[in-house]
């Protein structure tokens, strides 16, 4: 029931075009035959006083009638018999991207340079080209089965033509086609990580493992010696929410070239693998370092600060072994340029992720700061330790007291002492002789200041 329906629409269709036609043609010879004739009838018989009985009775003869039809007649023929008229007007249309059916013996050849698609131009009147595109899909074919050796061979492409009065034209017609024996090869499989930016940031990749290191590869010759690699894409961008061991399915294979693009004409025979992805949530648990910047006011010091309401603070890093385990803390940095004279200040902070941290346990932390009345103390210093010795050279620093004064507030300072203060030289970038090279000490303590002027004398020989 369903096809009468289409049926019935489609010949609706036809019919509607083929009135137009009609229709066009009967106004076309009334505007330039009977219109004219009409007025020149009428013309020649105002001429004559309108009142002429003999020219009268001449057009209302009938033989007179037929005689005037069959002249017209033989006009109209041979007007549209030399194509002066045409009653239906030729078009023609692109059918773009007809894809190719590629005929051949895949089991023992490769074949190269075969276009995907092709286009189709349909010429003819416009009835028949939309009967050509109702009927159905377009099939192009490129049959090289008659081929039974490898080589360059001129191959056409064949087509179905199902209207019988429209031209089909087709773009290209014929290719130089190359027809390669198939071989086959091993080649060794390894894997990329696809989708990381998807994986949970608390979760790291400890490993994958493959049921296979190695799959055979087919193709010409020449393309096979393009594969650089074939790279098993192990997807991490699935739900995976906690550590553990996760078995995979069909990972898809690709084959590489050298600078680093897909090999499309050749064929893995294993076209997936399985294996098994080993997720870890690494991390460390360090403490948060609060580190200030600015000077506060003249004779004021911070006498304490809390981390949400906490002496000591922690965060828990996550990230790749290797990128995390030397992390010994997390900065934060709070300004406290020319404050001091109000007793307390509260900080809202955004924690930074450090390099090569991917994901922190707590995102924001608030910091209060106390202030109280500076005060100083001298603590005498007798070693100063050297970093950064060139290789193959030692390095000798003469003995020196060296004075710090620390400053803080009374309960701060009092916890200093000399086991606390670690001055250094940096000696990168010299070489042989004696130095006179400043001493510097790493402060990671805001509640204290140390302040001092200092060089050491460093003599730097080879070992």
């Amino acid at each position: 029931m369903k096809v009468v329906k289409i049926m019935i629409k489609f010949l609706k269709k036809i019919g509607r075009i083929i009135y137009a036609i009609i229709d066009s043609f009967c106004k076309f010879i009334d505007k330039i035959i009977i219109m004219p004739i009409s007025r020149l009838v009428y013309n020649i018989s105002k001429s004559l006083g309108g009142n002429n009985t003999s020219f009268n009775k001449l057009l209302n003869h009938p033989r007179f009638l037929i005689i005037i039809s069959l002249v017209f007649a033989i006009i109209c023929f041979l007007l549209i018999d030399n194509k002066v008229i045409s009653l239906i007007s030729n078009e023609a249309e692109i059918i773009k991207d007809v894809p190719v059916k590629l005929v051949y013996n895949d089991e023992a050849f490769v074949v190269e340079n075969v276009p995907e698609t092709v286009n189709i131009t349909i010429a003819g009147g416009k009835s028949s080209i939309y009967l050509a595109k109702q009927l159905g899909e377009f099939e192009v074919e490129l049959n090289l089965s008659k081929y039974k050796e490898a080589g360059t061979y001129r191959a056409y492409f064949t087509y179905s033509k199902n209207i019988d009065s429209v031209d089909y034209i087709l773009d290209p017609s014929y290719i130089n086609v190359e027809i390669e024996d198939k071989v086959s090869e091993l080649k060794t499989v390894t894997y990329d990580l696809v989708g990381t930016d998807n994986l949970d940031k608390k979760l790291s990749v400890s490993s994958v493992t493959l049921d296979s290191s190695e799959v055979v590869v087919k193709g010409s010759q020449k393309s096979i010696d393009k594969i650089a690699t074939v790279k098993a894409l192990v997807s991490v961008a699935n739900d995976y929410k906690e550590a553990g061991t996760y078995e995979l399915k069909d990972i898809p294979l690709v084959a590489y070239d050298y600078n680093g693009e897909i090999i499309k004409n050749v064929v893995i025979v294993d076209k997936s693998l399985t294996g098994t992805l080993v997720l870890t949530d690494n991390h460390v648990t360090v403490p948060i370092s609060v580190l200030t910047t600015g000077d506060l006011i003249k004779g004021k010091a911070i006498a304490d600060i809390t981390i949400n309401d906490k002496a000591d603070y922690s965060v828990d890093i996550y990230g790749e072994e290797d990128d995390i385990k030397d992390i010994k803390s997390v900065p934060v940095y709070i300004n406290v340029d020319g404050r001091g004279a109000e007793a307390v200040k509260t900080y809202t902070v955004v924690i930074s992720k450090p390099v090569g941290v991917r994901e922190l346990s707590i995102k924001n932390a608030t910091i209060k700061v106390t202030f109280g009345d500076e005060e100083q103390k001298t603590v005498d210093i007798s070693s100063v330790d050297g970093l950064n010795v060139p290789d193959g050279y030692d390095a000798k620093i003469a003995n020196k007291t060296i004075s710090v004064q620390v400053k803080g507030v009374r309960s701060n300072i009092d916890k200093i002492t000399a086991a606390n203060i670690k001055p250094y030289v940096d000696l990168s970038g010299l070489g042989e002789g004696t130095h006179e090279v400043e001493i510097k000490i790493n402060n990671d303590n805001p509640l204290v200041n140390y302040v001092f002027t200092s060089t050491a004398t460093v003599t730097i020989t080879k070992k």
